[in-house]
């Protein structure tokens, strides 16, 4: 199915619907949820997806699991995807929080084979069979490292929140403790032990990187890691092979290719 409203085949008895939808470019599908988990592919583009405990950036040619009943929304930047809709009970052993993972080529062309499918395809023969095996090989995924949580708290989530949006190297723990009326080390020690794990600026390091994966779909290697602040391009193309496994060129335009 493409370009199908989930609501209008969600009551189908089948344990998985195949839909593929494209998007405008920069189209946000604001803060919703399904009853159904979801497995959302980009077969182009990037997706950025936030829910309350976090942010997903999904290069592309990866994927995000969402769990059934999360509440979440996705920026969609030049993206065309194919999403699976699979009813809980069929799933038991999917993640209980958002997931990014690889695609690889034979999960990638059974889900360009899957969206073709009508709504209520045969459960027998190669359709039953292609639906069998796709939950066979995304259960084989491995996470991804493109996260970083965002605090419970209001405060330091919407700190985080607009440092996602307009991430900038000169910001010191200084400044976002005088934005929460507290001293740099109360900030600081709040932050790391009560609500993330990591120190504000290892926060933000991990969070500009994130933020270079759209970035990196219009613009080079040399004017992102400008723009984000880095020494040279070296030092960025370290920093984001150590934090991703892949160098950012694998993220541009020319570095796109067949895989």
């Amino acid at each position: 199915m493409k370009n199908v409203p989930l609501a209008s085949v969600d009551h189908v008895d089948r344990a998985v619907l195949p839909i593929g939808t494209d998007y405008p470019p920069g189209h946000l599908l604001d803060w919703h949820e399904h009853r159904r988990a979801q497995f959302l592919y980009g077969a182009t583009g990037v997706m950025v997806v936030d829910t309350a405990d976090g942010t997903w950036t999904v290069p592309p040619e990866r994927a995000v699991l969402i769990p059934a009943a999360t509440r979440h929304r996705v920026r969609m930047l030049g993206v065309s995807t194919r999403s699976l809709y699979v009813e809980p009970a069929a799933v038991p052993w999917w993640p209980g929080t958002c997931v990014v993972v690889d695609v690889p080529p034979l999960l990638r062309e059974l889900l360009l084979a899957a969206v073709d499918f009508e709504a209520e395809y045969s459960l027998s023969g190669r359709e039953g069979s292609i639906a069998d095996l796709l939950l066979h090989e995304i259960a084989a995924r491995a996470p991804l490292p493109f996260h970083v949580g965002i605090p419970a708290s209001a405060d330091l989530a919407a700190l985080c929140r607009a440092y996602l949006a307009d991430p900038d190297a000169g910001v010191t723990n200084a400044e976002w403790a005088a934005r929460t009326a507290s001293s740099e080390r109360a900030f600081t020690r709040r932050f790391r032990r009560a609500e993330t794990g990591d120190s504000p600026a290892v926060w933000r390091a991990r969070a500009r990187l994130l933020a270079a994966v759209p970035m990196l779909r219009t613009a080079s290697v040399t004017a992102v890691s400008g723009r984000l602040g880095y020494a040279s391009p070296a030092a960025f193309t370290a920093a984001f092979t150590r934090a991703f496994g892949t160098p950012p060129s694998r993220f541009t335009a020319s570095g796109r290719g067949p895989r």
